[in-house]
């Protein structure tokens, strides 16, 4: 089975190749809540600007590739949607596509799922702009040609990749498949400020943080690591694994983490805590 993540020499021989990868910056800044219902985002393009790998474009994933008619901030457009906002900047349904972003990896995980869901051949680049720059790899500044569009193509076929909050809701007490949350720990046990109305987790979920599945450069852990910080909390990929985090984008990293070590029955819960949070008939765990 092939990696997800690619690492900046094998980006740098393919990006010399005849037919090189459509590369993708996917930073956002997403700000850490100091209170309850603290929601801030930057959108990434300044970082983008300022350095970036050459011939690479920058897309905002909340508003490029989320449902801009949605109440929550990330859920996912139809594959129709992605498909065509795909071919306005250049993309065809036929070309890989490297992902990256420079603000810890969430976001170029989210974009990777999106793209993965509808059939594209995406790969993230492993531990983003610093690996390629520790790589000795050339950046760039400023603006980069835009490329032209392609002509519009429908998805050939699309993965299971959502569970809906009635599914969970629903769920009983001897489902055998794991619920995991990405956030980290203070967030799963609610010591820590919520961007959401409420703290706390899905009742029966167990943690496994996305940002602990990382060395500090941003580069993936080994997958005896990584299988080990999942066998630890019950997930062996026996079954399929259901995941959410605060809205979808934390999550997007553990079923990254997942595919890399060739659990690929994956499904992201798109509302998460956002969603649950705000229906006050729903439980929330804490501690």
């Amino acid at each position: 089975m092939t990696s997800p993540f690619i690492t900046a020499v094998q980006l740098s021989a393919l990006l010399d190749s005849p037919a090189p990868p459509v590369v993708l910056d996917a930073s956002c800044v997403l700000h850490p809540a100091q209170f309850d219902g603290d929601y801030r985002r930057d959108s990434g393009r300044p970082l983008w600007l300022d350095e970036h790998i050459p011939g690479s474009q920058h897309v905002d994933v909340p508003s490029q590739f989320s449902d801009s008619a949605a109440t929550l901030h990330y859920t996912h457009p139809s594959p129709a949607a992605i498909a065509s906002e795909l071919a306005r900047i250049g993309v065809g349904a036929a070309d890989a596509v490297v992902v990256y972003d420079t603000t810890g990896g969430l976001f170029a995980a989210r974009l990777w799922y999106l793209l993965r869901w509808i059939g594209v051949d995406a790969r993230v680049l492993d531990g983003g702009l610093a690996a390629w720059s520790a790589a000795h790899k050339p950046t760039a500044t400023g603006e980069e040609p835009v490329p032209p569009a392609v002509p519009a193509w429908t998805p050939a076929a699309t993965l299971e990749s959502w569970v809906t909050k009635e599914e969970l809701i629903q769920r009983s007490e001897s489902d055998a498949r794991p619920l995991v949350c990405g956030l980290p720990a203070s967030s799963f046990t609610g010591s820590a400020p919520s961007r959401y109305s409420r703290r706390g987790r899905i009742p029966g979920s167990v943690n496994v943080s996305s940002r602990d599945l990382f060395s500090a450069d941003g580069t993936v852990k080994s997958d005896e690591s990584l299988r080990e910080a999942y066998a630890a909390e019950g997930v062996t990929g026996a079954e399929e694994v259901l995941l959410y985090c605060g809205g979808g984008i934390s999550a997007s990293a553990n079923a990254l983490t997942l595919v890399e070590l060739g659990i690929s029955a994956v499904r992201i819960y798109d509302g998460s805590l956002e969603e649950w949070s705000a229906d006050e008939t729903l439980p929330l765990a804490l501690g």
